[in-house]
C-alpha cells in the first residue's frame, strides 16, 4: 500500500553539510532552568528535548547556553558553556536527542549589555557602547574584551560539537550581544566596530569566523537574526537583508525572528501573543529568502501544518521553527506526517509556559501536562490493575482526565449536565483570539470518543448515578460558578459568561466590574466590535496573577482598542445609564447601556461533595478544587487519572 504526504514539501529531508533533516520542522530554541547549584544540565533536561526528537522534530535545539560566564549571562541559573565540567551531563542531553534521528543544537549566546546575573556575580555590564541601561551602568567593550568574547564562541563551538551536537545556533537576534553591535540604535561607536554598516558587522561575522574554524568545514551553523527590530526607532526589514546578504554561505541556515528582548512594545512580537496571527513574522523570513543563497528558517507562531505547507512549497522559507507549539505538542511533526493534524494541540499562546518558568525555572503547558514531568511521564508504568471509572463533569479537566484514565487502560464513564462537552470554556468559542481554545475542546471530544470513553451528555453527576454506574473510582470536575457582587442595583447587570454565549446583549456603552483575566479579555473582545468599554477593578493592577509576558500583551491590546481602565477603585452604585464608582480622587460617575461583571468564580462544593462517599477511590479536579485556569486544572486531572490502579 502507497501512503500519499498531505504535506509533501513540509516533510522533504535537507541535507545541510554533515546534517540530515529529516523534514522541515524544528524545534526551535529554548533554554532548560530546572538545575541544581552546579547549573549541571540534568536527567530531566534530557527528558525535555528528547521528547521533541521523540515526536519527529528534525532538529531540537538547546537554548540559552552562554559562551562565556563572567560576561554574558540573563539568567544566574543558565548553563555556560566556559564550564567544560558540564562535559557528561550536556553530553547525555545531546546523545538523548540524536539517538531518536534529531539533530541536536546548542544555541551559543551572550546578552551584552542585559547580563544582569553576571553584573550580579562578577560586577560588571559590557556593553558595545558605555551608557546606562535598566539594568545600571554598561561598560563599553575594549578591543581586549571584544577578543576575548569571540575566543568564547570559538571555545563554546569546540566544547559543543565533543559533547555530540551535530549543529550550532549562533543566537545574533532579539537584541543579544551580536544584534547590538548589528544594529545603529545600539552601536554608535565610531571604531572599527562601529560607524558603518561594515563595521557593525564585523563582531557578527568574526563570531561566525571563529566558529567555522571550531567546527570545521562539514559542521553546520545556523545564525538567528531579528529580521526587524520592530521597535520605530530600531532598524526594519531592509536593513535585516543587508545583515542576512552579509551572514550569506558564511553561515548554513539564516533563522529569521524579529523584535528585541528588552524593549516592551515588541516583546510580544519576539514571542507573538494570542491576538497577533499564526506565523505573523513569517513575512520577514520571506523577504529575506528573495535575497540570500543560504536556507532560510521562519519562527513564530505556527499551528496549522496546512499553513507551513504553504511557506515552504512556495518559497517562503526552507524551515519553520516551534517554539511553544512544540510544548503544547511535541508530537506535532509525527501527526502531521501521518495527515492526523486534526489530533494536534495548537498553543494557545496564553504564556502560561513562561510564567511557570519565570516563577518556578520550569516549562509547563496548560494543554499539555506532560511537560515539566517528561521525565516521570515516560517511567510511569502501566496501570496494574483495570478499573471502572465515573468522570463527573466533561469541561477542561473532566475531558483530559477521562482521556489519561482511557490510554492507562481504564473502563471510562464521562458525565456531563449540560448537552455538550466543554464545560465554561465553551463560551468563549467565538472570540477570534481563543480561535485554538475551541480547536483543543474539540480536539479533546473527538480524542474521548476515539478512545472509547462512554459519553452521558444532558446527565448531572449525582449519588444516584454514581449508584447505578457502581464505579470503582469517581474523579469529580463539576466546575464552578460564577460570583456574584453584591453591588446596589446588580440587578441590571449580566455575568461575563453570559456576555460571551450572546454578546447581542451588550449595547455601546460598557463597564466591567472586575479587571482578572476573564474582565481583560472580555474588554477586549468588545472593543474590537467597537463598544466603548471601561474596566473598573479594586486593584492597583489588572489581571494580578499572570505573568508579566501576558501583561504587555493584553496592555496593549487594551490601547489599541481604546479600553479605559480605573484601577483601585469600587463600583458603588448601578442604574439603567451609568454607574457610581469610588476611585483614588472620589466618587465619580461613568455613562453605562451595559455593566458586566467578572469578579470570579466559586467552587460547586455541593455538587463535588455528594459524590465523595460514592466510590472506594474518589479524587477532585479542576475548578471545583480551586477556580484557576487550564493548567491548573489540566494538570491535577492528569496526576488522578495516572493514580488510578497502582495498587
Amino acid at each position: 500500500m502507497y501512503f500519499a504526504l498531505k504535506y509533501p514539501h513540509l516533510f522533504q529531508p535537507l541535507r545541510v553539510r554533515g546534517a540530515y533533516l529529516r523534514c522541515r520542522i524544528t524545534a526551535a530554541p529554548q533554554g532548560f532552568y530546572n538545575v541544581g547549584g552546579d547549573r549541571y544540565p540534568t536527567a530531566e533536561a534530557a527528558a525535555f528535548y528528547e521528547r521533541k526528537a521523540m515526536g519527529g522534530f528534525a532538529c531540537v535545539t538547546y537554548g540559552d547556553l552562554m559562551v562565556d560566564g563572567r560576561t554574558g549571562k540573563y539568567f544566574p541559573w543558565v548553563a555556560a558553556m566556559d564550564n567544560t565540567d558540564m562535559l557528561p551531563r550536556l553530553s547525555m542531553v545531546a546523545h538523548a536527542i540524536s539517538r531518536h534521528g534529531s539533530v541536536a543544537s546548542a544555541e551559543l549566546s551572550h546578552d551584552g549589555e542585559f547580563s544582569r546575573a553576571s553584573r550580579d556575580e562578577h560586577g560588571t555590564l559590557y556593553g558595545v557602547v558605555e551608557r546606562d541601561n535598566k539594568y545600571g551602568r554598561v561598560e563599553q567593550m575594549s578591543e581586549e574584551i571584544i577578543d576575548y568574547i569571540i575566543d568564547r564562541y570559538y571555545s563554546a563551538a569546540v566544547f559543543a560539537k565533543q559533547c555530540g551536537f551535530g549543529m550550532v545556533t549562533i543566537h545574533g537576534g532579539h537584541g543579544w550581544l551580536p544584534q547590538q553591535f548589528m544594529s545603529e540604535t545600539f552601536n554608535t561607536r565610531k571604531d572599527r566596530w562601529g560607524g558603518s554598516f561594515e563595521n557593525r558587522m564585523r563582531f557578527p561575522l568574526a563570531i561566525v569566523d571563529a566558529v567555522r574554524r571550531a567546527v570545521g568545514p562539514n559542521f553546520p551553523i545556523e545564525f538567528r537574526m531579528s529580521g526587524s527590530e520592530i521597535d520605530p526607532g530600531g532598524y526594519d526589514i531592509d536593513y535585516g537583508v543587508r545583515i542576512a546578504e552579509a551572514l550569506d554561505g558564511k553561515v548554513d541556515i539564516i533563522h529569521v525572528s524579529a523584535g528585541v528582548h528588552e524593549i516592551d512594545r515588541t516583546f510580544f512580537v519576539v514571542h507573538p501573543s494570542m491576538f497577533l496571527e499564526d506565523g505573523c513574522n513569517s513575512k520577514y523570513a520571506r523577504e529575506i529568502k528573495k535575497h540570500v543563497r543560504s536556507y532560510v528558517a521562519t519562527v513564530g507562531a505556527f499551528t496549522e501544518p496546512g499553513q507551513m505547507e504553504e511557506i515552504i512549497a512556495s518559497g517562503g522559507a526552507d524551515i519553520i521553527a516551534l517554539g511553544r507549539q512544540s510544548l503544547a505538542d511535541p508530537d506535532f511533526p509525527m501527526k502531521a506526517r501521518a495527515g492526523r493534524e486534526e489530533e494536534i494541540a495548537r498553543c494557545l499562546r496564553c504564556n502560561g509556559c513562561f510564567e511557570n518558568a519565570g516563577k518556578h525555572r520550569i516549562f509547563r503547558c496548560a494543554l499539555n501536562p506532560e511537560i515539566g514531568q517528561e521525565l516521570e511521564a515516560m517511567r510511569t508504568p502501566p496501570a496494574v490493575i483495570k478499573k471502572k471509572v465515573l468522570v463527573a463533569g466533561g469541561g477542561a479537566a473532566g475531558m483530559e482526565a477521562a482521556i489519561q484514565a482511557s490510554r492507562r487502560g481504564h473502563s471510562v464513564t464521562l458525565c456531563e449536565s449540560s448537552g455538550k462537552l466543554g464545560g465554561v470554556l465553551l463560551c468563549e468559542e467565538k472570540v477570534p483570539f481563543k480561535k485554538h481554545l475551541s480547536e483543543y475542546l474539540a480536539r479533546q471530544e473527538k480524542l474521548c470518543r476515539e478512545l472509547g470513553v462512554r459519553i452521558l451528555l444532558n446527565t448531572p453527576a449525582s449519588p444516584e448515578l454514581a449508584r447505578a454506574e457502581s464505579p470503582d473510582v469517581i474523579i469529580a470536575a463539576v466546575g464552578s460558578k460564577p460570583i456574584i457582587p453584591r453591588n446596589d442595583g446588580i440587578d441590571l447587570a449580566l455575568c461575563a459568561q453570559n456576555v460571551y454565549e450572546d454578546p447581542s446583549c451588550v449595547q455601546d456603552r460598557v463597564v466591567i466590574i472586575g479587571g482578572g483575566l476573564v474582565g481583560i479579555e472580555l474588554a477586549i473582545w468588545l472593543g474590537m466590535s467597537g463598544k466603548k468599554v471601561s474596566i473598573v477593578e479594586m486593584a492597583q493592577n489588572l489581571a494580578v496573577n499572570i505573568n508579566d509576558m501576558a501583561h504587555l500583551a493584553y496592555r496593549a491590546a487594551l490601547e489599541d482598542h481604546g479600553v479605559r481602565i480605573y484601577l483601585s477603585s469600587e463600583v458603588r452604585k448601578i442604574t439603567e445609564s451609568s454607574v457610581t464608582v469610588c476611585g483614588p480622587g472620589g466618587e465619580f460617575s461613568l455613562e453605562a447601556d451595559t455593566v458586566v461583571y467578572a469578579v470570579g468564580r466559586e467552587p460547586l462544593d455541593d455538587e463535588a461533595n455528594s459524590l465523595h462517599g460514592c466510590a472506594p477511590e474518589f479524587y477532585l479536579a479542576g475548578d471545583c478544587m480551586t477556580p484557576d485556569n487550564i493548567m491548573a486544572a489540566t494538570k491535577v486531572a492528569f496526576a488522578a487519572a495516572n493514580n488510578i490502579g497502582r495498587m
